[in-house]
């Protein structure tokens, strides 16, 4: 009985350390950061594909949107596990460059989301139109201030190339509308939250008129967290609802200041919609089946007057628990 008894508890624990099926479709998905709710929503919908399609999916990616050596690394250790794929989110078009086309020789596919890559070494790149999105911000803060104003356009970081493109719509957008200047386009807010904070009000400290009002009609940021930054020190301020402002992405923070008027209006995309696709086009490429150079999955503007519609609750607060 003892001699069955061992036999059987080595027999589990060869099995517990046993490699995993190689038939198995294992893609690794590496987003910019994983504490936004943007990163979190792609997540939801890089899940529901993997369930449809019967594949694994693999989580992982840097804690902070700045942190180009960790994503690196998760690259590289994707391609020493030997996934079947990996699906990207570069958080600087020239760093991941080099990783991802080491992938490529290493026989490990790469679908590229959200940020695009200064490199052709990919399947697909699924992502919202980021220009469009930008544009969108644009006409709607020069349609706010009917025509004429000033406006400072708050960057986001160096290096990521949907925030740069959202940046370039805007900018470009905003030159059919002569009556508005751009007062300041070259600060950047940071992936940062915090830092965020500090240099949102600095820059904003440089137009503060002597009532203790703002010199500035408009305000665009192009993102979660240089956007919940700009809210944060309007409120702070007491600047709330008396300038403009236009931001990127939804969080339960940003709708909130929707809600109250600190935000005209948010410029929103598909996250789930983005990380679905992104799985579905892996899978569709490693069973050999076309698929598609580019993606668009999609942007939005939405207003306060528009957030109780079925529709826009479901785009700007989606189930994640699927």
């Amino acid at each position: 009985m003892k001699r069955t008894l061992v036999l059987m508890l080595t027999i589990m624990a060869a099995c517990s350390q046993a490699p995993a099926d190689p038939e198995r479709v294992t893609i690794a998905v590496i987003p910019k950061g994983t504490s936004h709710v943007f990163w979190q929503s792609i997540h939801a919908g890089a899940r529901q594909a993997a369930r449809e399609l019967d594949v694994d999916i693999v989580w992982r990616g840097p804690l902070r949107e700045d942190d180009r050596d960790s994503q690196v690394a998760e690259v590289e250790n994707a391609v020493a596990r030997r996934v079947s794929g990996i699906v990207l989110a570069p958080l600087d078009e020239s760093a991941l460059v080099a990783p991802v086309m080491n992938a490529r020789r290493s026989g490990v596919p790469v679908v590229i989301f959200d940020s695009g890559l200064k490199s052709g070494e990919f399947i697909s790149f699924v992502a919202t139109d980021n220009d469009k999105g930008g544009a969108l911000a644009a006409t709607h803060l020069a349609q706010s201030l009917d025509g004429r104003g000033r406006v400072i356009l708050m960057r986001y970081a160096e290096g990521h190339d949907s925030t740069t493109r959202r940046e370039q719509g805007f900018l470009r957008g905003l030159q059919a509308h002569s009556g508005i200047e751009v007062v300041s386009s070259n600060q950047h807010a940071g992936a940062d939250v915090e830092g965020a904070y500090k240099r949102v009000e600095a820059l904003l400290a440089r137009y503060k008129a002597t009532d203790g009002g703002l010199d500035v009609n408009g305000i665009f940021a192009p993102n979660e967290s240089s956007a919940f930054a700009v809210m944060r020190v309007l409120k702070d301020n007491g600047w709330a609802g008396k300038v403009k402002f236009v931001g990127f992405d939804a969080s339960d923070g940003l709708l909130a200041g929707l809600r109250d008027g600190t935000i005209d209006a948010l410029v929103v995309q598909d996250p789930v919609r983005m990380g679905y696709l992104s799985v579905v086009s892996m899978v569709r490429h490693l069973r050999g089946q076309p698929v598609e150079a580019r993606i668009d999955t999609g942007v939005h503007l939405v207003t306060r007057q528009a957030l109780d519609r079925p529709e826009v609750k479901q785009l700007v607060q989606p189930d994640l628990s699927q």
